[in-house]
């Protein structure tokens, strides 16, 4: 059978684990740092200027993203290698990233961080385009819910993991960085090591042009709605969570604000374990998919409501409950119904690099907004209000999709 044809047999219960280890490395490494190593980093580095300091580093690293995502996957979509099109680029990027994380605490200056975080995200992104595109490689359609649940659903089991390493087992910024990138390297190595990759025939192989970055709307709409969709909702989690330690530090007044970034975390995670998996099934067995991701933006927008309307750590944390059960549906059913609307089976690894910029971009966009709301007005009410307006907009804009219900 052709590499590109679509695929009929269904994967093991195996082949899921792996790559949901897999992803939870991943996820250890994108958001430990985000969430608790590089705001204290910053913070020692400019108390004065840590949120513009942040936001700096953050918006350099995700312009990296912007441009390494699709260019890593048009690479890997080309790949002739005899260990297969995906996994050179898995474990190019687990290297890279890994040894990115090892140098960050000894940086010195923001200047530096920047620079170490944005080869760190470029490792990272190297990683993603091989992981991701497994995905529509080897997964028939009517398995994709419940394994995309299943592969969302290390994204934040990764953050209980690193926020769980970095602030009680390692609580050392250098063992915490150390932590995470041997978290990456372990949790990757078992995919890499124990999943096949069908090999790229030549006469297979697409032929590279730059135009080929370029998607049109017109001839795809549904994957140009779908990337607008996913856009919108991550850059109202990118908001609300940016700040999220020093909303609890500043706004909310907490004696221990990274304990109690940990709480939140793990309710959130509570969240999506409840809603994921099961969304998947009800989703697979349906057939449809929009609805899930239009209820699943209105929950997420009730949780942005709730931080802005009551400061208090006990409604962060039925804010953060709220937000787990509504984005635990989303990412089962999105990540599924972007591999249906992908325009075609050559270009996979590129398609979801070009889709994954609607990811990385708000992590540019979310700290100039976010760092611009909190310098203008000084609320975090009114940066919590644009955060519920943005996922609402998400939500419209998913129902103009016609290949999938």
């Amino acid at each position: 059978m052709s590499t590109l044809a679509e695929p009929s047999v269904s994967v093991t219960r195996g082949w899921i684990a792996r790559l949901s280890l897999a992803n939870l490395g991943f996820w250890v490494a994108v958001l430990t740092p985000i969430q608790v190593l590089l705001p204290t980093q910053i913070e020692r580095l400019d108390p004065a200027g840590k949120e513009t300091r942040l936001a700096i580093v953050t918006a350099c690293a995700a312009i990296v993203s912007i441009i390494a995502a699709p260019v890593a996957g048009a690479l890997s979509d080309r790949t002739l290698s005899r260990w297969g099109r995906r996994r050179p680029w898995i474990a190019g990027g687990v290297a890279l990233c890994a040894l990115s994380l090892v140098a960050l605490p000894f940086a010195a200056s923001v200047a530096v961080v920047a620079v170490c975080w944005s080869l760190a995200q470029a490792g990272q992104n190297a990683l993603f385009a091989g992981m991701s595109a497994t995905v529509p490689d080897q997964v028939p359609v009517r398995q994709r819910g419940v394994v995309s649940a299943f592969v969302g659903l290390p994204a934040p089991l990764g953050l209980v993991l690193g926020v769980f390493l970095v602030t009680a087992v390692v609580p050392d910024l250098t063992g915490g960085y150390l932590v995470v990138a041997l978290a990456l390297v372990l949790l990757t190595a078992p995919f890499l090591l124990g999943t096949a990759d069908d090999r790229l025939t030549p006469a297979e192989r697409p032929v590279f042009t730059f135009r080929s970055f370029w998607i049109s709307p017109r001839r795809h709409p549904d994957f140009a709605w779908a990337a607008i969709s996913r856009l919108a909702i991550q850059l109202a989690n990118s908001i609300a969570t940016l700040y999220l330690l020093y909303f609890l530090r500043d706004v909310v007044h907490l004696a221990d604000p990274g304990g109690g970034v940990f709480v939140l975390t793990l309710l959130y995670t509570g969240g999506i374990l409840l809603t994921s998996v099961v969304a998947g099934k009800l989703s697979d067995r349906s057939g449809k998919r929009k609805i899930f991701v239009v209820v699943s933006s209105v929950v997420i927008a009730i949780a942005m409501l709730i931080l802005a309307a009551w400061h208090t750590f006990p409604a962060a944390m039925a804010a953060a409950f709220v937000l787990g059960l509504g984005y635990g549906v989303y990412v089962a059913i999105d990540n599924a119904l972007i591999t249906q609307v992908l325009p075609g089976a050559r270009d996979r690894a590129k398609d979801l690099g070009v889709i994954n910029i609607a990811n990385t971009a708000p992590q540019a966009f979310a700290p100039l907004i976010a760092g611009g709301v909190i310098a203008f007005s000084g609320s975090y009410t009114v940066l919590y209000l644009i955060a519920g307006a943005v996922a609402l907009i998400g939500a419209l804009l998913v129902r103009p999709i016609r290949g999938v219900r």
